[in-house]
């Protein structure tokens, strides 16, 4: 398989995204604004509905990652080309045989049209049916990411929409990382939100698999053991261990420096600024590396009194820090 087609070298949804936002350009901006989360919205469904697996994630917890993995293991098995792998994302609409994920937060803007169809008392639809995986992270690690990801990643009009549903919107020029993540309104406490949200949500939905990117780190074949069979596919240790291998922190981090992917999450944005990198640090507990000791312990009692129970165990937060290992997955078959 080759990418003869140019504009199969974007992707088709790509392609319809980057037209609403161009289309939209010169609109007032509340006009824009709602005209481009009404018409995202509807884009973000359709690629659900046409999707093997939807993925929920809140930015920074490992969604791109995990895509990377799931795309390499049916390229692999399919014969994808290795320099075709560079434009991942597209490759769905230039092979049936590779499936498409839908990665979502379900929760910002344009995304919560997913997320309210997936919620308890929406109507019937399919895409209550499909393959659901939840991929929590510690939120006290989103924060940090997601941070350097609204304030040095994060496309204007993105950016725009999310601050348009805002109390007080985010200002990416001048805030701190301290305010952002103790007092923004996407900041840690919008975080356990969120988590709380979805995790209350995987009961009512049919087939469901509840991980981490922690879980994801420490077992990363395993996981996508579970992940693939809740698709109902299997693949050998040497596949799945091929993936692991491609996805590693040392090569995705060589390949986003050195711009070989053309689409996608890992495009390169600025070569000169290690923090604007998508893969940046993938570490466990790095958010300590940013606050003073009391501030840490003040965003950890924040976690402990507002996160889940479940999310607490999943995290190893009901226990010594020292003694947490990684939880493994929770499926819902």
């Amino acid at each position: 398989m080759s990418f003869t087609n140019p504009l199969r070298r974007i992707g088709s949804d790509n392609l319809r995204k980057a037209a609403i936002i161009t289309s939209t350009a010169l609109l007032p901006r509340r006009l824009r604004v709602a005209r481009r989360k009404a018409r995202l919205g509807a884009l973000e469904v359709d690629i659900a509905r046409r999707s093997s697996l939807i993925i929920i994630a809140h930015p920074k917890s490992g969604n791109t990652w995990l895509k990377v993995m799931l795309t390499r293991l049916y390229s692999r098995r399919h014969g994808i080309p290795e320099e075709d792998f560079a434009r991942y994302p597209a490759l769905a609409d230039a092979n049936p045989a590779i499936p498409r994920f839908a990665a979502t937060n379900g929760w910002y803007s344009y995304e919560r049209a997913v997320g309210d169809k997936l919620q308890p008392g929406a109507a019937d639809s399919e895409l209550r049916h499909k393959p659901v995986v939840l991929l929590a992270r510690n939120p006290l690690d989103i924060a940090v990411s997601w941070y350097f990801q609204f304030t040095k990643r994060q496309s204007g009009h993105k950016q725009e929409l999310i601050n348009a549903e805002l109390a007080h919107p985010v200002d990416r020029h001048n805030i701190g990382m301290w305010e952002f993540v103790r007092d923004s309104d996407i900041g840690l406490s919008s975080l356990i939100r969120f988590l709380n949200y979805w995790d209350a949500a995987l009961d009512n939905l049919d087939h469901t698999l509840l991980t981490s990117y922690e879980a994801l780190r420490s077992e990363p074949a395993e996981v996508l053991r579970q992940i693939t069979g809740l698709m109902g596919d299997s693949f050998s240790d040497a596949e799945l261990n091929e993936a692991v291998e491609f996805a590693s922190f040392d090569n995705l981090r060589k390949l986003e420096s050195e711009g070989f992917f053309r689409s996608g999450g890992l495009t390169l944005r600025n070569a000169s600024d290690p923090e604007s990198f998508k893969v940046r640090r993938a570490k466990v507990g790095g958010y300590r590396d940013y606050f003073t000791e009391a501030q840490a312990r003040e965003l950890e009692q924040l976690v402990r009194s507002e996160l889940s129970p479940r999310l607490q165990t999943l995290f190893g937060l009901d226990r010594p820090q020292e003694d947490a290992p990684a939880a493994p997955a929770a499926a819902n078959p």
